[in-house]
């Protein structure tokens, strides 16, 4: 996970070494705007809220549970909304609670 840049500089060595730091865990493909979401049970909608998200973020879902993949599969699964600091999942309205995903945040 990347540290958070102060916005503040007391030393300029500090400074240089945790630019170069995040720079090289993008370069590597990670970054800490992920997290994990788990679509509420009995309700059609999930609210996932998340500081990172902008009304232009796109988000990666990847199910970790076999009731996830059998929603993504159904097709039921989709982003219906996105605000600043957030976005809702419409899908399918039922008793599983279970249906938990990874997710991704770009933009």
């Amino acid at each position: 996970m990347i540290t958070p840049i102060p916005t503040s500089w007391t030393n300029l060595e500090d400074m240089i070494r945790r630019l170069a730091n995040g720079v090289n865990l993008l370069a590597d493909g990670r970054s800490n705007a992920t997290g994990a979401v788990t679509l509420t049970a009995n309700q059609a909608t999930t609210t996932l809220t998340d500081a990172r998200i902008g009304t232009d973020t796109v988000i990666t879902l990847q199910p970790t549970t076999a009731n996830a993949a059998a929603e993504i599969g159904a097709g039921t699964l989709y982003v219906s909304a996105v605000t600043k600091g957030g976005l809702t999942l419409t899908h399918a309205n039922n008793a599983q609670a279970d249906r938990t995903f990874d997710y991704a945040l770009q933009g």
